[in-house]
């Protein structure tokens, strides 16, 4: 039996998709509609109250295309805070002209594949503790999505050594790193807990910059030959001057 990676693993993640209904939103009248749009904005802002506190973070996203309308991405130390707060949203006005598109469930992690030997307690490790908790980035632009390592055959991910695998990973480190101060990003694990293993989170203020990280990295081994993606979401931040817009008729 091949050695498992282990992995550091930080907050736990929910990328939630919903659809307006905009032609039912449309018809409720001005001022419920107020109240509706009132309500969610409160609820968001005690969430930002968690990230002020640095117990957690949130992102609110209106999504590109016909895949959804928004996305919200919220980071919290359990998998049952995460739970309790989709299940808030869900109780909200707001929630009645929503439909579910997509969500992602998923927790931040850091294999040892890159990381070094090291006899310290890496959960002790400032550095280690920002991408294991981290305070989401205000750029512009986010990019979702979801993938797996391929397990087909001779292009088997798991059946290769500990040492083929990291020297890979290294490989493939290395174009992400050709992208720094361009895009930052956010790995989660899922296996066990979504439908693919990994969730990808970028983000960037110029958005073209996905394309040609994603793009390059196609030519690196672990993507060409182990390599399986979802559907890829982009969006653009609502900050807190947009997000009434978003809702206005």
């Amino acid at each position: 039996m091949n050695e498992a990676a282990i992995t550091l693993d930080g907050w736990y993640v929910l990328h939630d998709f919903r659809t307006m209904d905009w032609s039912s939103w449309k018809q409720l009248a001005a001022e419920e509609r107020q109240a509706a749009v009132d309500e969610f904005l409160a609820y968001l802002e005690e969430m930002q109250q968690v990230d002020d506190a640095k117990e957690g973070a949130h992102a609110f996203y209106t999504v590109v295309g016909q895949k959804a309308d928004f996305m919200l991405m919220t980071l919290r130390p359990t998998m049952d805070e995460l739970n309790s707060l989709e299940n808030r949203f869900n109780k909200l006005a707001i929630a009645e002209f929503t439909v579910p598109a997509y969500s992602y469930v998923s927790v931040v992690e850091l294999s040892n594949y890159l990381a070094g030997e090291s006899t310290e307690d890496p959960y002790q490790n400032p550095h280690v503790r920002a991408r294991l908790y981290p305070e989401l980035p205000r750029t512009q632009y986010v990019c979702f999505y979801p993938m797996d390592k391929r397990r087909q055959g001779e292009d088997n991910w798991y059946m290769l050594s500990m040492e083929d695998r990291k020297t890979m990973m290294r490989s493939h480190g290395m174009i992400g790193r050709g992208y720094a101060g361009k895009v930052k990003q956010i790995i989660s694990g899922s296996i066990g807990f979504d439908d693919f293993e990994w969730g990808v989170t970028l983000f960037a203020d110029d958005v073209l910059q996905f394309k040609k990280l994603v793009y390059e990295m196609r030519f690196d081994e672990v993507s060409a030959r182990y390599g399986e993606f979802g559907s890829f979401f982009v969006g653009t931040y609502l900050d807190t001057d947009k997000r009434k817009a978003f809702f206005t008729v």
